[in-house]
C-alpha cells in the first residue's frame, strides 16, 4: 500500500511541473466532463531559455472525473527558445525531462531530451508508454543552440 501511495505521489509531483495553457473540448457529455485536448507548458529543468508545449488527450466522462480513465496515446510536443539559452551544468545525451500520468497507474506521457552534438541541437521526443503495451505514436521537435554556445554533455 505504501508503494502504491508513493507511486501516485510521484506521478502527481512530476505532472505538477507543467502549467496548463488551455484546452478545447472534443466531445460533449451532458452530465460529466467532456473529452479534451489540453496544452501544457514546462521549462526544461536543465536548460534555461527553453520551454516545451505539450498537447495531449484528456478523457472525460465519469471515469475521467474520478481519475480512473485511460487517456489515448495522442500527444505532440513543440519546444522553443523563449530566452537566452543557458545550461545549469553538463547534461546527459539523453534524459527524460517530463512525465505525466495518462491513466490511474500504468500509462504515462513522457518527453525525452536528446542532444545532437554534431549539429549543436536539442531534440525533444514525446511518446506514451504502458507497462505491457506502449504506443508507437510520437512527436519530435528540435531547438538549435547558437554555435558560440556548445552544448556541455557528460
Amino acid at each position: 500500500m505504501k508503494t502504491l501511495a508513493a507511486l501516485l505521489l510521484t506521478c502527481t509531483t512530476l505532472a505538477a511541473s507543467a502549467e496548463t495553457v488551455g484546452s478545447v473540448s472534443t466531445t460533449f457529455k451532458l452530465l460529466s466532463p467532456n473529452d479534451k485536448v489540453v496544452v501544457d507548458v514546462f521549462d526544461d529543468p536543465e536548460v534555461g531559455g527553453v520551454a516545451c508545449y505539450l498537447s495531449h488527450a484528456k478523457t472525460g466522462g465519469y471515469k475521467g472525473a474520478l481519475g480512473l480513465a485511460e487517456d489515448t496515446s495522442d500527444a505532440s510536443v513543440a519546444c522553443r527558445q523563449v530566452g537566452p539559452i543557458s545550461f545549469k551544468g553538463k547534461i546527459d545525451t539523453q534524459d527524460e525531462v517530463f512525465k505525466a500520468s495518462a491513466s490511474f497507474l500504468f500509462k504515462h506521457v513522457r518527453v525525452v531530451r536528446m542532444v545532437d552534438v554534431k549539429r549543436n541541437t536539442l531534440v525533444y521526443l514525446s511518446y506514451s508508454d504502458k507497462i505491457i503495451d506502449g504506443s508507437p505514436k510520437n512527436s519530435v521537435t528540435a531547438v538549435p543552440v547558437p554555435a558560440e554556445l556548445p552544448i556541455p554533455v557528460k
